[in-house]
């Protein structure tokens, strides 16, 4: 496995620390830049491009959100990790939107950050807050969940729901024993019968669906 070249924006030095020593415990993975502000580090991110960053939501220059959008934008492969001390109930639904890939409240143990690294590193999503989702309880946060009609095949949710995992079609096909062209046409089905582009809104649609978990 190849090294996951790794960037950290942090404004609290003493956590910052804290994530570092954490991120150095994870197999084969580089800090390649620690930044205090947020412009700078989008700055080395788009020219040194990556394959992690994690980013914390409340920095004194910019907020986190417009990071993640601007370099969801500039690097679509990049796996992006939002830290924050400040969750929310929408925060969740709001971050999928822009194509995180997990988001961590501070108040959560510190190895969360570790579980969350593993996850996104293998495709998964990983969201954990101690923010309780309305009509629910429970540490995890999940977006909210109002029932939607599913107008998916069994095969279609099947397939939709490793894109929302963040495989490939050329992994889905030989997972599936299909060929890449079928995956591809499938999955365009699926973005028309549910009314989006991007696999973001795929995975938002998916979990208000039940048909993942964050």
């Amino acid at each position: 496995m190849r090294k996951l070249r790794a960037v950290l924006i942090e404004d609290e030095t003493m956590f910052r620390q804290l994530i570092l020593l954490t991120l150095g415990k994870v197999k084969d993975l580089q800090i390649i830049g620690e930044f205090g502000m947020g412009k700078p580090g989008l700055e080395f991110c788009l020219r040194e491009k990556p394959d992690l960053l994690v980013v914390d939501l409340m920095l004194p220059d910019i907020n986190g959100m417009e990071i993640a959008r601007e370099v969801r934008r500039a690097l679509p492969d990049l796996k992006i990790l939002v830290i924050t001390a400040h969750p929310s109930e929408r925060l969740p639904a709001d971050l999928m939107v822009l194509g995180v890939n997990g988001y961590v409240d501070k108040t959560e143990p510190i190895e969360y950050v570790l579980s969350a690294v593993e996850t996104v590193r293998g495709g998964g999503m990983f969201f954990a807050s101690r923010v309780r989702a309305k009509g629910g309880a429970g540490a995890a946060l999940a977006a909210p969940r109002p029932k939607l009609e599913v107008p998916l095949t069994e095969r279609e949710q099947e397939i939709a729901r490793l894109v929302a995992a963040g495989q490939m079609s050329k992994e889905i096909a030989a997972k599936l024993n299909l060929s890449v062209r079928t995956v591809e046409k499938h999955r365009a089905n699926i973005m028309e019968k549910i009314g989006v582009r991007e696999v973001a809104s795929l995975t938002r649609w998916c979990i208000q669906a039940g048909l993942v978990d964050t």
